[in-house]
């Protein structure tokens, strides 16, 4: 039984990504920094993860101990609404929460469970990123805490790509499109065009993913399988 590693499993595209990984027979790991009644409901093993402490990270490796990680989802990630997280109203702390989370977690969440990816004989490591992300793509302005930290996530996932690669391990970007999620912060989905369930986006990212081999390692995907630009 392969098993898979979920951070943001308690709400959202994780809790809907580890649905399908339990369904599909893998022995999941959820993973989160709330552990509430929708990751209690996954029956699965879970564990309590804040991917911002360094600590914590730690004592989530202890607990996962030395058995083969197949599959690393870093799913969690936070946002800010767009009133505090303009040029305007954008400050250090906004910044330094945003980069620790969506940033920094998932480095070093993937650099301590390293050991474990690689006694895998068929194993990925997966990053949620966003288009918001996206250099080239960017026309609106704005969002400059979640902005920054996604395309840091990106450059970060892109090195780790190159230097995985010789030991077969791929690496999969990922933009899950619009999603009705809370990590926006006050956002009404009213009227917003193109906007998923987390399953549905759940389901979507999860075939692109399994579509990437080594052959694509390092690059960056949509959910409908387009490839983005950095």
């Amino acid at each position: 039984m392969p098993t898979a590693v979920v951070t943001g499993a308690n709400s959202g595209i994780g809790n809907a990504l580890a649905q399908i990984l339990v369904k599909e027979g893998y022995k999941v790991i959820g993973a989160d920094i709330t552990l509430g009644d929708e990751i209690k409901k996954l029956g699965c093993q879970s564990e309590q993860l804040d991917v911002a402490s360094p600590e914590s990270i730690q004592a989530f490796k202890q607990k996962v101990g030395d058995q083969s990680v197949d599959l690393l989802l870093n799913i969690a990630g936070v946002a800010a609404s767009p009133s505090d997280d303009n040029l305007e109203s954008v400050n250090a702390s906004l910044l330094h929460r945003n980069f620790t989370i969506n940033t920094f977690g998932p480095l070093l969440l993937t650099q301590a469970l390293l050991p474990n990816i690689l006694k895998s004989s068929n194993p990925r490591v997966v990053v949620m990123s966003s288009r918001m992300g996206s250099i080239a793509d960017n026309s609106t302005g704005g969002w400059y805490a979640y902005r920054g930290s996604k395309a840091a996530v990106n450059a970060l996932f892109k090195s780790l790509a190159v230097d995985l690669k010789d030991r077969n391990v791929p690496v999969v970007l990922l933009h899950p499109g619009i999603v009705k999620t809370n990590i926006f912060q006050g956002q009404s989905w009213e009227g917003i065009q193109g906007a998923v369930e987390a399953d549905q986006a759940a389901a979507e990212l999860w075939r692109v993913l399994m579509s990437k081999g080594l052959e694509s390692t390092g690059k960056w995907w949509h959910r409908n399988g387009e490839e983005l630009p950095w």
